[in-house]
């Protein structure tokens, strides 16, 4: 979907349609004064005092359609320059726009632009005239408050969208309404996989029983795989002393993504929101030889980061996660072998999960703005020198982004392109020379000295929280069987009849471990097994006489109109077979 936003043109136009749209409100509600008006990735939105009128549907087609009366009208949009002491007279009855000329230098030039009886405070740039604003769409309104502050007054919020031709709009409102099926917060709810709930927490999303199985199947997958890669699993707890993240540097360099401090018995604790400085202590815990390394510690880590309100979305970002986390000590003759381990190991997964939109980024130090960045140029040029040296040479393909590393060292992120919205980091392999510094952590070389390890920081499948929103809405919540909270569900044609028949398979099936249920409510099998479509369940089983007479069974699969019919016994192998393989079809 395209970012209105990023879009230089599409940007101009959605940013005049506000005005286009605040003109209109203007019109109908007289009394009407703006606060702002920005352009978003999603098109734009104003944000309007109504003096205590509360929008509805039928506001909104009034609304768009004064607007389109007024681009008929086809009025040139001029653009005026003004003096702050100009300015502040021309809109000395607008307290919302004197905040904003206030908020500018006095020898500032501010720009105005007036489209027939309209004039707004703006910097532009935007389009000849307001007929090149015909193809819009208002999308949906909201409250919102002034600043974005919920103690300061609330205003009405419009959202809406433009472009440039009828075909375009038509396209882009196709694709939205295929966003919001796909929604993973949509998803969740309709299928009982997580909830929120603002008693417990903003951005503190619980896990109901179908979301667990989800969690615990893709949770033994990595674990699975990690235990064939030698890796050894921990369990640390999701919080620890301030002075942890002193000594790692968090403190220093992350303090504004964390939860303010607890002191408890006279220690400051604080929720933790990364897991390495708990993997240095681990492995603290004892002498190493060389001979010991590489040493690969994993966990599935509980993390809780302080994200704005606004940042939120479901649990693909939530204020709490878990890490598919792992952190790998190793000499520095090992570095390239292991980053090529796990490289193999993420390219692995993908391809048995069947995710295809992705690249690789190599993330760096801004040389320019080193602020934010462990204070050890050397160490830098090194790790940076490393970590390309061993991309090259395994002929990995990368992109590099300058001052996207993180503070303690480069790394490589695996971006992937969502079915839903921008592309975001699932996977990340994170070369690290500071903290086993930071930690004092050592290792006895061959030749009896102690030397320091270096840390690669990976993730797999980054945060489980984040992957099962990806998938959710990779497959807009059809999953493949191996992960679906319910394989399969059976229907018994008819309950006097077929019903002690449909139970006997029912035990089958549990005794195989497959996960099914057993619908024998006294409804029309028609509306049974729309419910089942509805649920998104893989296999539905419909059992009748002819099933009954043969010992077989009748199967249809999810958004199949064909009804296959077997033995029980091969249903059974195919099945068992299909959970082994890990299909994502």
């Amino acid at each position: 979907m395209i970012n209105i936003k990023e879009d230089k043109e599409l940007n101009i136009l959605n940013h005049s349609c506000a005005h286009l749209m605040a003109q209109a409100v203007k019109h109908l509600y007289p009394e009407s004064l703006f606060w702002v008006g920005p352009v978003i990735d999603e098109g734009f939105y104003y944000d309007m005092d109504l003096g205590g009128k509360t929008l509805t549907n039928e506001d909104l087609d009034r609304i768009s359609k004064e607007m389109k009366k007024i681009a008929k009208d086809g009025k040139r949009i001029v653009r005026h320059e003004l003096s702050k002491e100009e300015a502040l007279e021309m809109f000395k009855n607008d307290p919302y726009k004197i905040d904003l000329i206030n908020e500018m230098d006095d020898d500032e030039v501010i720009s105005c632009y007036t489209q027939g009886d309209f004039t707004d405070l703006c910097r532009g740039p935007h389009v000849e005239s307001v007929k090149e604003l015909k193809h819009f769409k208002l999308l949906k309104f909201s409250g919102s408050y002034y600043k974005g502050d919920a103690k300061n007054k609330p205003l009405q919020r419009i959202y809406g969208v433009c472009f440039k031709t009828e075909e375009d709009l038509e396209n882009h409102l196709k694709e939205l309404e295929e966003a919001k099926e796909r929604d993973h917060r949509k998803l969740g709810k309709d299928l009982g996989i997580f909830v929120t709930n603002d008693l417990v927490g903003k951005g503190l999303p619980m896990y109901l029983p179908n979301g667990y199985i989800i969690w615990e199947e893709l949770e033994n997958y990595i674990k699975g795989k990690e235990k064939k890669l030698n890796y050894q699993h921990v369990l640390t707890p999701p919080l620890g002393n301030v002075m942890l993240y002193k000594t790692s540097g968090h403190w220093d360099h992350y303090q504004e993504n964390m939860f303010p401090k607890m002191e408890v018995d006279g220690e400051e604790f604080v929720l933790r929101p990364m897991n390495c400085p708990h993997h240095m202590m681990i492995y603290a815990n004892e002498m190493h030889s060389y001979k010991d390394l590489p040493i690969r510690i994993g966990e599935i880590a509980r993390d809780c980061r302080f994200e704005a309100s606004g940042a939120l979305k479901g649990i693909e970002r939530a204020r709490t996660f878990c890490q598919n986390d792992a952190h790998l000590f190793v000499t520095k003759e090992q570095i390239g072998s292991e980053i090529k381990n796990v490289v193999d190991l993420i390219m692995e997964v993908y391809e048995e999960l069947n995710i295809k939109n992705f690249h690789f980024e190599l993330s760096l130090r801004d040389p320019a703005d080193k602020v934010k960045y462990y204070p050890d140029d050397e160490m830098w040029e090194n790790a940076e020198d490393t970590l390309r040296k061993v991309l090259n040479e395994y002929h990995i393909k990368y992109v590099e982004k300058i001052g996207e590393a993180a503070f303690y060292g480069p790394k490589l992120d695996v971006q992937v392109k969502p079915a839903v919205g921008p592309e975001y980091t699932l996977s990340t392999c994170q070369l690290d020379f500071c903290l086993p510094m930071k930690f004092n952590l050592t290792y006895v070389d061959k030749d009896g000295e102690k030397k320091t390890p270096v840390v690669i920081h990976r993730a797999i499948l980054g945060s489980l929280d984040r992957f099962i929103a990806y998938i959710l809405e990779e497959y807009k919540g059809a999953l493949p069987l191996w992960l679906s909270p319910i394989e399969i569900n059976i229907i018994p044609v008819n309950n006097e009849y077929h019903l002690e028949y449909a139970k006997k398979i029912y035990e089958l099936l549990k005794k195989e471990n497959i996960r099914v249920t057993l619908d024998e409510r006294n409804e029309k099998l028609s509306y049974k097994m729309r419910e089942s479509v509805i649920k998104k369940i893989p296999y539905t089983l419909v059992l009748g006489g002819k099933e009954l007479e043969s010992n077989s069974i009748s199967y249809r699969k999810y958004k199949s109109e064909e009804t296959i019919n077997i033995s029980t016994e091969e249903f059974i192998t195919k099945i068992k077979e299909e959970i082994k393989n890990k299909s994502f079809e």
